[in-house]
């Protein structure tokens, strides 16, 4: 009985010299790095502003108080995913100062670069994926994230480094590449759990193509989709039986979830839905609450629910703003900024975003893509629906902002094989999404000190 032929393996968009382009890409990261460092010697030392000071107090007192130490069991850690808390305690007892945590971020910070390029390779080509990763290298966001203490870096770049790994799975039939994606995702879902809930899509989406019913062990992509589960599980699994152990309850990372979900369904503050939880003293009932809660306020805004999200979401989403701009002008956390400085400084955060975006619409409606392109529209739209159902800020697009990059890219590096011509349908969808952004922005640009002054409108 003859042997079955070997999967074939899928090459690769492209075949751009890899020596040239692991050139660039390892110069790009240096240049990342180089900014990085720039930003954290340059910027004024001011205190710490939002979320910072409860990231740094989980790193630096909840996982060190005494006769508790660094042990899962001993340490009160449930609100919060534990992976970005461990990353400040373990590194700030090695490295023995905050100030050398930070530069350790810097450097993950820059290591985005790489997992968008060899990601941008195999969804489009490599001229496009060099393109996303000089805008990963020097995009104010991504610079000024990696060296302050937020989850975003550390998650960002786990969560990409899982999709590289996804792609790479499915291109080269690789199931060891595809448990590697498992297990990143896995870490990536353990600093932030919305990920875990994305795992399915990637799940389909190996499975995609050559499953045939009733035979799944002989399934090539059964065997790539299997081991990303497995790595996913073995991964999460550990800390969820610590939840278990500790508070006799199954919760597979944490309860942030639920109170956020509430938050975003009911006319309240962050501090007003925090202070109601706060009634409930147990941590595992205060979950069950703000979930009951949470659904409570959804069914009651039935039948309108989704169509009021979206009026609601979309525009926080995707707003011409930055985290930038909410610390730097917003909560002060170093002096108050004159109205031209605060306009530079806009141009300078803003300006880029608005950019890209207009160039991510157009790579998007003349793009001819592939199935990894399509994988990472749909983690992008998924993300994107996750936060319309809780809530959103500017903060949470940027981990799906590095599609948008490729897509701009796409546009700029005006790769042939990649591209159709903008006319007849194309046109009518490029103009669809321009009227379709001009919605979602217009909300939010009289927050925008620029904007007002082009106006006529009093400052802010």
């Amino acid at each position: 009985m003859s042997e079955a032929p070997p999967p074939a393996v899928r090459p690769l968009p492209d075949a751009a010299p890899p020596s040239t382009e692991a050139l660039w890409l390892s110069a790009l990261v240096l240049a990342a790095f180089a900014v990085r460092a720039g930003l954290l010697l340059l910027e004024p030392n001011c205190g710490l502003a939002g979320d910072e000071s409860s990231w740094v107090a989980l790193g630096t007192q909840e996982l060190g108080r005494p006769n508790r130490g660094l042990s899962p069991f001993r340490v009160r850690l449930l609100f919060y995913p534990p992976l970005y808390p461990y990353f400040i305690a373990i590194l700030q007892r090695i490295l023995g100062s905050l100030t050398a945590v930070a530069w350790v971020q810097a450097a993950v910070g820059a290591l985005l670069v790489p997992a968008v390029g060899r990601a941008g390779r195999l969804a489009f080509s490599s001229r496009t994926a060099l393109v996303a990763a000089a805008l990963v290298a020097f995009y104010p966001d991504f610079v000024w994230f990696s060296v302050h203490f937020w989850s975003e870096t550390l998650f960002v770049v786990l969560l990409w480094w899982a999709l590289e790994r996804v792609l790479r799975a499915d291109v080269s039939a690789s199931a060891g590449a595809a448990a590697l994606g498992g297990i990143l995702w896995g870490l990536a879902t353990l600093t932030r759990e919305l990920t875990l809930y994305l795992a399915p899509v990637a799940f389909l989406w190996l499975l995609r193509g050559d499953v045939r019913p009733f035979a799944f062990r002989a399934s090539p992509a059964f065997r790539r989709a299997g081991a990303f589960a497995l790595g996913l599980v073995l991964t999460v699994l550990p800390w969820t039986i610590r939840n278990a152990v500790v508070y006799h309850a199954f919760i597979p990372v944490s309860t942030m979830g639920a109170s956020n979900l509430w938050q975003g369904n009911v006319p309240l503050t962050h501090l007003a839905v925090h202070a109601a939880l706060g009634a409930e003293s147990d941590p595992v009932e205060r979950d069950r609450l703000a979930r009951r809660l949470a659904w409570e306020a959804i069914r009651a805004r039935q039948p309108g629910w989704i169509v009021e999200k979206l009026g609601e979401q979309m525009p926080e989403f995707w707003k011409a703003g930055s985290e930038i701009l909410d610390h730097v002008l917003s909560r002060l956390p170093c002096r108050a900024w004159s109205a031209g400085q605060r306009m530079t400084l806009e141009v300078a955060v803003v300006g880029p975003y608005l950019v890209v975006l207009a160039l991510g619409l157009v790579g998007v409606a003349r793009s001819r893509p592939g199935p990894g392109a399509i994988l990472l529209l749909v983690v992008l739209a998924v993300w994107n629906l996750a936060h319309v159902v809780a809530y959103a800020t500017t903060r949470f697009r940027l981990p799906v902002l590095p599609v948008v990059f490729l897509f701009a890219s796409v546009a700029v590096a005006g790769d042939r094989p990649l591209l159709v011509p903008l006319r007849g349908s194309r046109l009518v969808l490029l103009l669809a999404l321009a009227a379709l952004a001009a919605v979602v922005l217009w909300p939010g640009l009289d927050e925008l000190s620029l904007w007002r002054a082009l106006l006529g409108l009093p400052p802010l």
